[in-house]
């Protein structure tokens, strides 16, 4: 079986050694991707909170039954999950890690702690809040409690996040399909470690870690295609080298401006000669990539986007991603730009075609549709109550297509219809990446002329969908012209921001004493 596939899989867990029977380990994290570019912030309505049975039922390798179950006292304490978005809140962030710094110290001791992270989470007026996190984390723990993390390929590894941890890994797929596989290798090399030995020192394995000065968006590094696709398959050949764990290789997130942001690999194992030769050689193989990095699909400006999809050659269903407003890369998710684009098209003003867009949140443009009711007409102005800076508000004027309620993401949604363009609103914040997300709205994607949703690369359903497909270089928080943004806190030397620059790529290899 392929150790990469989307399927819960994991090598059965080695007999035991001398090490422990079954450990007490604590399960703890905040996880969410957050642009220091987007105007968004991400409070305490933008998290679900998980506790106690209900974070023990999110992880399906811990279900009753299951080896990893078995093979351990599981303690679950305090989880905190948004989709991505603008940088959290200090109020809120210091309410989540207070809840698991109380957790664990009134749940511990533990031998083991599981540290569920995204990697890529900013705070306002803070740099680096995963390794702040993990800092009090381990004064919580104290220092004997092995702790491993799992983390997305799009986080950061600084140095002071690696040496608050012993074991890391991240996914191998863009897009990830490999989520729920990345946890339980993080859980199954826990337990690894925590077998083999009752010496805390020994337990521990080396961890050989580099920064790469490259800093890429993950609509330029998916691993569906070269070079991000041989580099990631190198990873399962270094992790089964005797004496090596587990490997490891962070895209980095390119929509945060933290000096931390930029690609690293790190190699675990018992062998610090070959760990450190392994990671220097994939992130040697990075760089010398650095180049071939292109985007993962045909790009086009937003309007030769549109051009083309509505001519009549056209494949159908034609799928345009509006990727500068990607909330599932930490845009706001109301910017209007591309459907004022839509709707000041004049060969648009009329039925005729079917053109989906996907979408806008904005609480008061849904309660305007919902007080017209299905059939009834409204002229509202939609957006840009979050993102003003990149549209103002769009100018809809139509007929109430579709109402529904109870989504558990967006809340109520409305479909209003003005001319071809059928436009969704939504009460929060919502990607759509699954058909059942318009079919649900009586929408029909498959029968579309065009299809607009704000998205980069195209998750598995959308992939299928689309007969046709253009990733369109919007504006927006997430934009895909990073050299537009105005980062200036990266560290020195990160490419494409700097270029003429060769780094020393010498692995740091370390342990906890």
């Amino acid at each position: 079986m392929n150790p990469l596939a989307s399927e819960v899989w994991m090598p059965p867990l080695p007999p035991m050694g001398d090490g422990l029977a079954r450990p007490r380990i604590g399960i703890a994290g905040i996880s969410i991707e957050s642009s220091t570019f987007s105007p968004h912030v991400s409070g305490d309505e933008a998290f679900r909170i998980r506790r106690g049975d209900d974070l023990m039922a999110y992880y399906p390798f811990l279900a009753e039954g299951e080896e990893l179950r078995e093979a351990a006292e599981w303690v679950p304490i305090h989880h905190g999950r948004s989709l991505p978005g603008g940088a959290v809140a200090p109020e809120t962030y210091r309410r989540m890690k207070q809840a698991i710094l109380d957790g664990i110290r009134q749940s511990g001791p533990f031998d083991g702690f599981f540290f569920d992270i995204h990697g890529a989470m900013s705070v306002q007026g803070m740099d680096d809040a995963e390794a702040d996190l993990a800092v009090a984390v381990r004064e919580a723990l104290g220092p004997d409690t092995l702790v491993s993390t799992s983390m997305d390929l799009h986080g950061n590894v600084s140095r002071t996040l690696l040496d608050q941890l012993d074991l890391l890994t991240c996914y191998r797929m863009a897009p990830h399909e490999d989520v729920w596989n990345t946890k339980q290798r993080a859980v199954h090399n826990l337990l690894v470690c925590l077998r083999r030995t009752t010496d805390v020192v020994e337990r521990r394995p080396y961890k050989a870690w580099l920064q790469v000065p490259v800093l890429l968006p993950g609509e330029k590094t998916s691993t569906r295609l070269d070079p991000a696709k041989s580099l990631y398959d190198k990873l399962p050949a270094v992790e089964a080298l005797d004496g090596v764990l587990d490997a490891s290789i962070w895209v980095g997130y390119a929509w945060a401006d933290e000096p931390r942001c930029q690609a690293a690999v790190v190699v675990l194992g018992d062998d610090p000669a070959l760990i450190q030769q392994q990671a220097e050689e994939l992130a040697r193989a990075y760089w010398d990539a650095r180049e071939d990095f292109v985007f993962v699909g045909p790009t086009a400006m937003f309007g030769e986007a549109l051009d083309e999809a509505l001519t009549e050659e056209a494949p159908r269903p034609f799928v345009i991603s509006d990727s500068g407003d990607n909330p599932t890369a930490g845009g706001a998710g109301d910017v209007s730009w591309s459907l004022t684009q839509l709707l000041e098209r004049g060969d648009l003003a009329r039925p005729g075609k079917s053109v989906i867009h996907a979408s806008i949140f904005d609480a008061e443009a849904v309660a305007a549709a919902f007080a017209a009711g299905v059939g009834g007409a409204v002229d509202i102005h939609v957006g840009g109550r979050v993102d003003s800076r990149t549209a103002p508000p769009a100018h809809l004027k139509g007929e109430v297509f579709s109402l529904t309620d109870g989504d558990p993401v967006a809340g109520r949604q409305a479909v209003v219809r003005a001319g071809s363009v059928h436009a969704i609103l939504t009460e929060r914040r919502k990607p759509f990446h699954y058909l059942a997300d318009f079919t649900n709205l009586g929408l029909d994607p498959t029968n579309a002329d065009v299809v607009v949703v704000k998205i980069g690369y195209l998750e598995p359903e959308l992939f299928e969908l689309a007969a046709g497909w253009i990733l369109a270089l919007t504006p927006g928080g997430v934009d895909q012209d990073l050299l537009r943004l105005g980062h200036h806190r990266l560290a020195p030397g990160v490419y494409p921001f700097e270029q003429g620059v060769e780094p020393h790529l010498t692995a740091t290899v370390t342990r906890r004493n």
